[in-house]
């Protein structure tokens, strides 16, 4: 008796039509004889099959003893997601798997088409997967029928909890009836999940199918310390250098995905976005892209790319590190799945070392420290890959023959590999250029690391930060005092501008209506190609070259004065104030002269000028009514 014979026939028959030869853990341990018809709390790892897993669990209480689906109405099963992505490929992963037993399956997703949603499910469905919140308007609205729901799960309840989601949660949960089953499926199990479970579930069963020890055993971890500002040269020589089949890039913000997604689309990679700007139809069309070939590598925020799975997903790059150590489980998981082996590189600017550190950490990952890949190293890779192509080892079928005999008579062997060469180096994007990376920063990440590093601790003084820019270039910025620029948000606005540091900038001067700074002279070309490419990027604030620092401004000049520190001699100080003029002795100020016909008799005071008729207790209501009948005659 195989694992398969505890299966509903019908559904044993799709999994080995997809190939599967053996269960997950938390597929098996959905199937143990005590699951059966209980209500379950499944705590599962990502990429470890649970779609797939509530799947089979499900069936026997739909399907009862049949192996196919007899009549259509009212949904059997409701399945609860917490994003349009997850949603949309929890229906698929179904349908492969209900399609031996003819079950027609429905989705509600926020951002699609609502009278749609509403016909297909007046038509009848016997699953229905969709989002709460679109979910909980179809309930209020009548167009769910909820009365002959055999089974609800919930898929990465923890999300959707994190995103919300639990006002529509209770709702829908409070609508279904009593007597179905619940099945809770949660990366960890947190008290609000806990709770949630005790209030909507019947002595649920808890299972727990993750591992700390082999949490991720799939994935390699590489920790690749980058200067800050060839952060996007390592991801796009990282790109190059694995050369996986599908990557997922994720950052922080919107606009961090946006610039990213255009950077790499000029530099000629097949490239999508996912966001939470973007429309659903958008959305479902880059996830396609990447799905059908077009496109092998997705931008992401975290949101976006919550529960996405795609295929032969071989390499996630973090552009941005995660808040959490979660976030950079659930991030990384999206590779190494389902046996599948998988690489997560994480770019850490050195500022952000020690973040890196604590993420780890938490996780409690093993990780390996890599330098980010140089032009050799890619070419290298390169010349690897097109030596070993499988393509060159395949049979020359009877009507390739024809050609290459073809070929070979017109030109040598030499020219015609030469030319597939050239073929395949044109097709790949060229590296960039990488500063070396210090040896000291490939130290493994551990505890302690950050205080063995050379050079920690050692400051330099102000002054003699300044003296490296006696040669510096200085530029202008189109604000000044009269639009209130301060330096603490000028200098960030300059190191972005011109992809720079801090410590590439000497000296600030606020003038009246512009700005004078100072960039170090090894940097100052460079900073200037880049603003002339790309602006600012502050609507109305502009950069030019300047001949010089320009008129004084001694409240924003940064230099340090020259006697800074030095001890003053206050005896020798210039006398101020009394001091500056001394008196022997006082003297009456002379009288001011009198003006010719002053008196010091006090003037007497003008009686108020009086509007003619207007007397001692005169009536003005009166008097305007009067002056009215003599105008219109009444």
């Amino acid at each position: 008796m195989t694992i398969f014979d505890s299966i509903a026939p019908a559904l044993s028959g799709a999994l080995k039509a997809r190939g599967y030869e053996t269960l997950t853990p938390v597929q098996t341990a959905v199937l143990a004889p005590e699951a059966e018809g209980a209500d379950l709390l499944v705590s599962a790892q990502t990429g470890s099959g649970k779609t797939v897993a509530f799947g089979i669990a499900i069936a026997p209480t739909l399907l009862e003893d049949g192996d196919r689906f007899t009549s259509i109405g009212a949904p059997y099963a409701l399945v609860i997601a917490p994003t349009r992505e997850l949603a949309l490929q929890v229906r698929r992963e179904l349908e492969w798997l209900y399609e031996p037993t003819g079950a027609r399956i429905a989705s509600c997703v926020g951002g699609m088409d609502m009278t749609k949603e509403r016909r297909a499910l007046s038509q009848g469905a016997h699953i229905v997967v969709g989002t709460p919140g679109r979910l909980r308007d179809h309930i209020s609205r009548g167009s769910l029928d909820m009365k002959e729901l055999r089974a609800v799960v919930l898929d990465e309840a923890d999300e959707m909890l994190d995103l919300g989601f639990r006002e529509d949660l209770e709702f829908i949960l409070g609508e279904a009836p009593e007597d179905r089953r619940t099945l809770m499926f949660s990366a960890t199990v947190p008290k609000p999940i806990a709770l949630l479970a005790k209030q909507f579930q019947k002595d649920a069963l808890r299972i727990s199918a993750t591992n700390d020890r082999e949490q991720h055993a799939d994935i390699e971890y590489h920790i690749m310390p980058v200067a800050p500002r060839e952060r996007e040269n390592a991801i796009i020589n990282s790109l190059l250098f694995y050369d996986a089949q599908n990557t997922i890039i994720f950052g922080s913000t919107r606009e961090a995905v946006k610039h990213l997604t255009s950077r790499l689309s000029n530099r000629g990679f097949s490239v999508v976005s996912l966001s939470g700007e973007l429309s659903q139809a958008e959305r479902t069309n880059a996830l396609q892209a990447m799905r059908d070939g077009r496109a092998r590598v997705c931008v992401a925020t975290d949101v976006a790319a919550r529960g996405i799975d795609l295929p032969n997903l071989d390499l996630v790059i973090h552009a941005d590190l995660p808040n959490n150590s979660e976030t950079l489980l659930h991030r990384s998981g999206r590779t190494g799945r389902a046996g599948r082996k998988g690489i997560c590189v994480l770019i850490v600017p050195a500022s952000r070392r020690r973040t890196a550190e604590r993420l780890l950490q938490g996780a409690k990952l093993t990780t390996t420290m890599v330098p980010p890949p140089d032009a050799d190293a890619i070419n290298k890779r390169n010349n690897d890959r097109i030596l070993n192509d499988p393509s060159l080892s395949e049979v020359i079928t009877e009507d390739e023959g024809d050609f290459v005999r073809e070929l070979l008579a017109l030109h040598s062997a030499e020219q015609i590999a030469a030319a597939y060469l050239r073929q395949q180096m044109a097709a790949r994007p060229a590296p960039e250029e990488l500063s070396n990376t210090p040896s000291h920063v490939l130290e493994p990440i551990r505890k302690g690391s950050f205080e063995d590093r050379p050079g920690r601790g050692e400051r330099t003084s102000r002054s003699d930060r300044f003296t490296d820019f006696e040669s510096g270039a200085w530029f202008s910025v189109s604000v000044g005092r009269k639009q209130r620029a301060e330096p603490r948000w000028l200098l960030p606005l300059i190191c972005k501008a011109g992809d720079i540091t801090k410590t590439d900038v000497g000296s600030i001067k606020i003038l009246e209506t512009e700005t004078r700074f100072e960039i170090t002279a090894s940097k100052a070309d460079a900073f200037l190609a880049r603003i002339k490419q790309f602006g600012t990027g502050e609507k109305g604030v502009n950069i030019a070259r300047s001949e010089g620092p320009g008129g004084s401004a001694p409240r924003s000049d940064f230099k340090p004065k020259k006697n800074f520190g030095e001890k003053r001699e206050f005896d020798n100080r210039k006398p101020r104030g009394n001091d500056a003029n001394p008196r022997t002795e006082w003297a009456a100020k002379p009288a001011k002269a009198k003006p010719e016909g002053w008196t010091a008799e006090k003037p007497k005071k003008l009686p108020k000028e009086r509007k003619p008729g207007e007397l001692q207790g005169f009536d003005k209501y009166k008097a305007k009514k009067a002056r009215k009948a003599a105008t219109t005659g009444e």
